[in-house]
C-alpha cells in the first residue's frame, strides 16, 4: 500500500470520513482565531471553563428532546453564556478574580450536567456528551459548524480593531469612547458559539482542545495576531486530518486522537519552535555565554 493510499483512501472510500474531515476544517476556521485571542487575553482557562459549562444545557436539551441538534445546541449555548455572565458579574461585585469565579461556576455546571445525564440516560449517553462522535456527524451538524465558522470570521473582521485594542489596552479604548464591554460581550458570544459547535463533534471535554492547543502552539511560530491565527488554523486543520487518519488505521477513538495530535504538535512547538522554543533558548544562551 502506497503512502498516498494510506493518506487519501479513507476519505475517498467512506462518506463519514469526508464529513468528519469537513467538520474539523470548519471547526478550525472558527476556533483558531477565537483560541488565539483567548490566549492573548490570558483567558485560556476561561475557554476551558466555558467548554465544560456547555454540558448542563446540552443535558437538559437531551432530556427534553433526545439527541436533537437544535435542543442540545440552544441549551448548551444558554448554559455556557450564563456561566460566563455569572462569573463576570461575581468578579465585578466582589473581590474575587474572574478566573476563580469561572472555575467555581464551571465545576458546578459540569457536575450538574453529569448528574442530569446519569439520572436520565445511560453510560453511553454520558460518553457521547463528554467525548462526542465526530465520525457520526450528519449534514445538519456540519451545516451548524460551517455557519458558526462563517459568522465568527465575518464578525471578527467587523470588530477586529476595537477587539485588539480592548485586548491590549482596555483603558485606552474606554478613554476614546470605545464600547469595550460590548466588544467583550460579542467576543464571549462567539467563543461560546464555537464551543457549542465543537461539542457536536468532540464532546464537552474535547471541544476546547481543538480551540486552545493550536493557539498555544502558534505562539512559538508567529508573532503578529493575524499570523498567530493563521498558524493556529493550520495546526488545527492538520490535527484534524492526522487524528482522523490515526483513528481510522489504529482503531482509536477519533476525538481523543485529534486532540492528542494537537497536543503532540504543541510539545514539538514548545521544544523546537523558533520563537522562544526550548532548543532556541538554549542555543541563544550558549551563544551569549561563549
Amino acid at each position: 500500500m502506497t503512502a498516498a493510499s494510506l493518506l487519501l483512501q479513507p476519505f475517498a472510500d467512506y462518506g463519514f470520513m469526508r464529513r468528519a474531515l469537513a467538520a474539523t476544517l470548519a471547526l478550525s476556521l472558527g476556533s483558531a482565531p477565537i483560541g488565539t485571542l483567548l490566549v492573548l487575553r490570558r483567558m485560556s482557562l476561561v475557554g476551558d471553563a466555558m467548554g465544560h459549562a456547555v454540558l448542563p444545557g446540552a443535558a437538559l436539551g437531551f432530556i427534553v428532546a433526545g439527541f436533537s441538534l437544535a435542543a442540545m445546541s440552544v441549551g448548551g449555548f444558554i448554559a455556557a453564556l450564563s456561566v460566563a455572565l455569572a462569573a463576570g458579574f461575581v468578579a465585578r461585585v466582589t473581590s474575587q478574580r474572574e478566573d476563580a469565579s469561572f472555575a467555581a461556576f464551571y465545576l458546578i455546571a459540569l457536575a450538574l450536567g453529569v448528574m442530569l445525564i446519569s439520572t436520565h440516560g445511560s453510560s453511553v449517553d454520558l460518553m457521547h456528551m463528554l467525548f462526542g462522535s465526530i465520525l457520526a456527524v450528519d449534514d445538519a451538524a456540519l451545516l451548524l459548524m460551517t455557519s458558526v465558522a462563517s459568522v465568527t470570521l465575518l464578525t471578527l473582521a467587523a470588530i477586529y480593531r476595537p477587539l485588539i485594542v480592548e485586548c491590549l489596552d482596555p483603558g485606552f479604548l474606554r478613554n476614546v469612547g470605545g464600547r469595550g464591554h460590548l466588544v467583550h460581550g460579542v467576543f464571549l458570544v462567539l467563543a461560546v458559539a464555537n464551543l457549542v459547535a465543537g461539542f457536536q463533534a468532540l464532546g464537552t471535554l474535547m471541544a476546547v482542545g481543538l480551540m486552545m492547543l493550536p493557539a498555544t502552539a502558534a505562539r512559538f511560530w508567529a508573532g503578529e495576531v493575524w499570523s498567530l491565527a493563521l498558524v493556529a488554523g493550520g495546526v488545527s486543520a492538520l490535527s484534524g486530518f492526522a487524528g482522523l487518519l490515526l483513528s481510522f488505521h489504529a482503531q482509536w477513538p477519533s476525538g481523543p486522537a485529534i486532540v492528542l495530535v494537537a497536543g503532540a504538535i504543541y510539545l514539538l512547538s514548545l521544544t523546537a519552535g523558533p520563537r522562544d522554543g526550548l532548543i532556541w533558548r538554549l542555543l541563544r544562551r550558549s551563544h551569549l555565554n561563549a
